[in-house]
């Protein structure tokens, strides 16, 4: 970790008759466009496309004066000084290289956001890493709550985090979640803490390398004033935190699922303890919560819950709130959701699990486990997962576009697993997975959907995928 004084970027920006071109409509472009506009900012809002929904907010803006350019999101409008991009735009478009050359700067909405607080604003406690995010946000801000701090859970989740800096509700405290995507835009956030959950390969074709992914997830550490969080079973996450520029008195805190060391939070004969944030840390722990207090105690969750409370504790939480806000906390449907038992067999909803690392995290929860895998792999490789996870299996039930590739990984590293192919992309072949993981399943066993791959080549999200998962497993037990 650098030990430079990192000053905050965070000088209100007078946006007064600058010319501010805002690169994508929807959910952050739209509300973008409006701030600005009531900033007296001169508004163009390019947009790729130009289908009904566009023309639909396009027409919204212009009826404010806002100029909307449709299916034209490349080339850079005459006068522009800063762009506002949405966070899925890629850094290659030629818009941004044309940016680039003209030495305009390009925002995200987070950094927006950030350049608009007020001068009394809520300190950031911010969350990023491959998988997990929106769970230890989540939890996050319910140890907060629990601790009788005004706070919500915004970012890429919940609340926008404009609506958060500039709406009427004063916060103590936000939980913020942020992707890449946005931390790539972001170059001026300051934390007042942080944390990297984890790193693996995921939206390479975005970032170009995983040495780029993880530059960009590592920004979060820029400039943090109190705790740099990372995952001692990850060295990439530790990695970051060296090489992170922070405030003077800032510290790097560890998690882990063993026995933690001094400036750690680990687990400790089933107690979540902390190391890190007690009086003399090389001999005292402080008890926060039982693994039973973690709903549900899968490995994976255990280590959102210890990051969670790794940042609370950094803000200054008690334990007792740590152990509170665990219990309250309820998380979302299809995050390795238990949907009923039949015959003795567990059926298990983690449709969330859209890539490799995510999957691997569930079936590590389970044994012995019927998988229900397979859809769009996004250019993702099996075999490391398939490997790791072969002597859980007790069979696997595959579906979607992409199944052959995990088949495949499956014939290589678990030849003995029985494997149910479904030669079929319809919306009814999960019902259909579910007979049939049924019929490979035994008393003890769980049922596991877990794929591993993006939904849309069956559905119209992972929630969707989910729904038709837990329909169909009632639809067995009925």
């Amino acid at each position: 970790m650098g030990s430079g004084q990192v000053t905050s970027s965070s000088e209100l920006f007078d946006f007064q008759g600058k010319h501010v071109t805002v690169a994508g409509l929807g959910v952050s472009g739209v509300p973008a466009a409006k701030v600005l506009h009531a900033r007296g900012a001169a508004v163009t809002v390019v947009n790729d496309g130009d289908d009904a929904r566009a023309r639909e907010q396009a027409a919204e803006l212009r009826a404010l004066g806002i100029t909307v350019r449709l299916g034209d999101g490349a080339t850079l409008p005459e006068g522009t000084e800063l762009i506002v991009t949405a966070p899925g735009w890629q850094p290659d478009k030629p818009l941004f290289l044309a940016a680039r050359e003209a030495g305009v700067p390009v925002w995200g909405d987070v950094e927006l956001a950030w350049r608009l607080r007020g001068p009394d604003a809520a300190p950031w406690l911010a969350v990023t890493g491959t998988n997990g995010k929106t769970t230890t946000v989540q939890m996050l801000a319910s140890i907060l709550t629990a601790a009788g701090l005004r706070t919500a859970a915004v970012g890429n989740i919940g609340v926008s985090l404009l609506d958060a800096v500039l709406g009427e509700e004063r916060y103590d405290v936000l939980a913020v979640e942020l992707s890449s995507y946005q931390l790539h835009w972001a170059p001026s956030l300051r934390a007042h803490s942080a944390v990297v959950l984890n790193l693996a390969p995921d939206h390479l074709d975005w970032h170009g390398s995983m040495e780029a992914y993880a530059r960009d997830k590592g920004r979060i550490y820029e400039g943090n004033k109190v705790a740099c969080v990372y995952n001692v079973a990850d060295e990439a996450t530790e990695d970051l935190v060296r090489e992170a520029d922070v405030e003077e008195s800032c510290r790097a805190v560890g998690f882990t699922l063993g026995t933690p060391g001094p400036s750690q939070l680990g687990v400790v004969d089933g107690i979540l303890v902390d190391r890190a944030f007690v009086e003399n840390r090389q001999k005292n722990a402080q008890e926060l919560a039982e693994v039973s207090d973690v709903n549900p105690p899968a490995p994976h969750n255990i280590a959102n819950a210890l990051a969670a409370a790794a940042l609370a504790r950094a803000f200054g939480v008690p334990a007792s709130a740590v152990r509170d806000g665990l219990r309250a906390f309820r998380p979302d449907a299809h995050r390795i959701a238990h949907v009923a038992d039949i015959d003795g067999v567990a059926y298990v909803d983690d449709s969330k699990a859209t890539n490799t690392h995510a999957a691997e995290a569930s079936l590590a929860a389970y044994e012995p486990i019927v998988w229900i895998a397979g859809g769009l792999a996004k250019g993702a490789a099996f075999d490391e997962l398939v490997a790791r996870s072969a002597k859980r299996l007790r069979g696997a039930v595959l579906i979607g576009a992409d199944r052959a590739l995990i088949r495949e990984a499956l014939a290589r590293h678990a030849p003995e697993v029985p494997v149910v192919d479904l030669d079929r992309t319809d919306t009814g072949a999960m019902l259909q997975a579910v007979t049939e993981a049924k019929r490979l399943a035994r008393p003890g066993d769980t049922v596991l959907l877990a794929p591993a791959c993006a939904s849309m080549d069956m559905f119209t999200n992972y929630n969707q995928r989910g729904d038709a998962f837990a329909a169909a497993v009632r639809e067995l037990g009925a």
